[in-house]
This record gives structure tokens, sequence and C-alpha cells, in this order.
């Protein structure tokens, strides 16, 4: 993913910014500008507040143990680089897992081409719970790891092990497709889940690659100009991108609020009422280029982004471990599973409640 790090609030006739601006690295002048635009603005609290509250409905338990393991499962497999033999094992495991807990499943296989020229053979992995549904909302992930550690001092040429960065989503989402499995709490919804492949084979630096989004985001590009189902669309969608690390920090991210706003203030508002405010922060960060933005620009589906950044630290927009050596399972926290993975429950409890559309 690409990141403009700053503090930003968009309003809902402010265009997408140039694709030259979105890399992870900003020359110091455009830094300060965008910094001051970012001063200038309000936060978004204002809005979740004028938000009347609605009764949280009863909702199936999160695992939080369970999605570890889904985590660790992934791991185990060794780093996730696609045209590797982990690779393609991790992938038929992802697909049998949402296949046993009955889940509809497409695998989307297409060939890519990264900023470095190298020939991708990549999958999108499509889950879907009560295809029947007429009210869909979309979760998704991207479950491929980067193929080198360009942000670690010592192995720049080591793979990612992306137990935070790809892993912890998934194993969010294979938690979620369990809970949705059991028959006692099947809410009455249709719900689907996209593993998004060749995610993270960006460029590092800040040169013009001449390629959308820098050559990050390949898979979910490919999906959204070819959908598994040309008239699929949903009601809204969540990606999750890096949601494991222990104290991790969710602020609302940039693209989300400027094109999705009502579904980052339901979940952000959903967060805190079961408790989860220290995770899910009430104030605008960055804005990250990552899997959502071709889903809104190109699906059209209006998806936010739930994604681990630091507020106003333009040397570490992310956590500690991103895109090192050291993404690894012992900075994953149960806690921190757990508080996305109970929201994005009770939001679809919540969402089977209402009124079909």
């Amino acid at each position: 993913m690409q990141v403009l790090p700053s503090k930003i609030i968009f309003n809902q006739e402010m265009p997408f910014l140039s694709n030259s601006l979105f890399f992870k690295r900003l020359p110091i002048a455009l830094a300060i500008i965008i910094g001051i635009y970012g001063c200038n603005s309000n936060t978004s609290s204002e809005q979740t507040a004028e938000q009347a509250p609605v009764a949280l409905v009863k909702s199936a338990d999160f695992n939080a143990d369970s999605a570890l393991q889904f985590v660790q499962k992934q791991v185990d497999f060794g780093p996730r680089v696609p045209n590797t033999a982990q690779h393609r094992a991790c992938g038929d495991y992802l697909a049998a897992t949402l296949k046993k807990y009955g889940w509809q499943v497409i695998e989307q296989p297409f060939t890519t081409t990264t900023y470095d020229g190298t020939k991708l053979n990549a999958r999108n992995i499509i889950g879907s719970f009560n295809p029947q549904a007429a009210k869909r909302i979309l979760l998704a992930s991207h479950w491929d790891s980067r193929p080198f550690s360009d942000q670690d001092s010592l192995v720049k040429n080591k793979p990612v092990l992306a137990a935070n960065d790809g892993a912890s989503g998934v194993g969010v989402l294979l938690e979620i497709a369990r809970v949705l499995s059991k028959e006692a709490t099947k809410p009455d919804i249709g719900v689907d889940i996209i593993f998004f492949d060749a995610e993270d084979w960006g460029s590092s630096g800040s040169e013009d690659t001449g390629m959308e989004h820098g050559g990050f985001c390949l898979g979910s590009q490919h999906w959204a100009a070819n959908k598994h189902n040309p008239n699929y669309t949903a009601y809204f969608g969540v990606l999750l991108d890096m949601v494991g690390a222990k104290g991790a920090t969710f602020f609302k991210e940039g693209y989300s609020v400027q094109l999705a706003n009502d579904t980052v203030r339901q979940i952000w508002a959903t967060a805190s009422r079961l408790g989860y405010s220290n995770y899910f922060i009430d104030e605008t960060g960055a804005a990250i280029t990552d899997d959502h933005v071709p889903v809104n620009k190109v699906a059209h589906i209006p998806m936010i982004d739930i994604i681990h950044t630091r507020q106003n630290n333009m040397s570490k927009t992310f956590f500690d471990q991103w895109h090192t050596a050291h993404d690894t399972m012992e900075n994953i926290d149960p806690k921190t599973l757990k508080a996305v993975g109970q929201t994005l429950v009770q939001v679809l409890y919540q969402e089977a409640k209402d009124q079909p559309l």
C-alpha cells in the first residue's frame, strides 16, 4: 500500500489527488503544505456525535484465539510470495477453509506484471455466504506477502513473513466465516469475502513506476475491472489491513472518509459502543492507497479501510515491523484481533436486522 502521510479531512467535492502523490516518501515541501491543510481541518468526531444511538442487537461471539490460530496457520506456510510453493499451498488452504464452513467459493486466477517486470501467476479467492441474499456486505484483505524487506536495515532482500501485513486481516475474516457458518447464529444477510492477491509487490521508493498506485494493489485492480459476477454490487465494503499488532490504532483513513463516510461513522461508533475506542480512534488520519481504492474508483462499491496507522508521524506511518523481517507472530495480539473482529460481526448483525434494500 502507499501512503500520503498527513492528517487530512476530505470533503465530498474534493477529487482524488494525483497518483504521483501517493508514494511512501514525499518531498519535504509537499509534506509541509499537506500538513498545513490538515492542521486547519476538523476531525469527524462531531459527525459521529450527531448520529442517534441505535440499540445493539445480540450478535455472535468472535473468538480471538481461533482467529489467532488462523493467522498462525498462514505464517506456518512461510512467506506467501506469488510464484512460490508456499503461496500456492496457502491459497489452497484459504479456499478449502471457506468451503469447509459452507461458503460458496470462486477462485479468480490472473496473470499480472509487477513494476519491476516480474510476471506473476496470482489468484483472488472469493467466498460467498448466503449467496441468494439481495443485501450484501463485502469484506476483504490481501493474502500475499511482500517479496523483500525493504524497510529492514539489515536484510532488505528477505521476503516478509507478514504475520500482520497480510495474515492478520485474513485471519479475522476466516474467523468471521466460521462464526457465520454456525446455524444458530446465522444472520439473514449476504456476505462476501475476497482475499486479494498480489497487493504488496509495489515500488518501495518515490520514483514514478508508470503504474497505477505505484505497482501495489494488483489483485484488487484486477477484480474491480473483472468482478467474479459482472453484476455484483454490495451495500458497502470493509478492507482489513494490518489489524493484529499490539496496541494498534485505527484512525479514520482519508479516502474512506471521502468516499464512504457513512460506513466509517457506523463502524467507529459501533466499536466505541463495544468498548474499543482505544483501537478505533475518532480522528481522520492519513490517506492510504490500498485495495479499497480500486474497489471504490473502478467497481463503484463504497469500501472503507481499517488499517493500522500512526498520526502525524512522518517516519513511521505504520507499525514498527512493517515491511521488515520482524513482521512475525510474536507481535500479534489476540486483543486487537478481537476488537476488529467483534466490531465487524456486530455490524453484520445490525445490518441483518435492518430492512433489506
